[in-house]
């Protein structure tokens, strides 16, 4: 249930925050059943870190010090101008 929140897909990584307790998700409409891929195709991390020099060990413990923000596609949400 939890791992459809860790896929690079917007949709999915906005759902299932609870864990092993899906009565939230399902209280605040963020419960998704399964994958739009489905568990086995399903690409799981951080989309924006997909090259392998962004997953060696050294760039992995030092990226939350560097000042990159515009990077970090975690809770961006285009809203729309009135």
């Amino acid at each position: 249930m939890h791992r459809v929140h860790h896929s690079v897909l917007y949709d999915e990584s906005s759902s299932n925050f609870g864990f092993n307790l899906p009565w939230w998700d399902r209280l605040f409409g963020t419960y998704k059943r399964k994958p739009w891929l489905g568990h086995d195709a399903m690409t799981v991390g951080v989309d924006a870190f997909r090259t392998g020099q962004d997953l060696r060990l050294d760039r992995l413990l030092v990226q939350p010090f560097q000042n990159t923000p515009g990077r970090y596609p975690i809770n961006r949400r285009q809203v729309a101008e009135p």
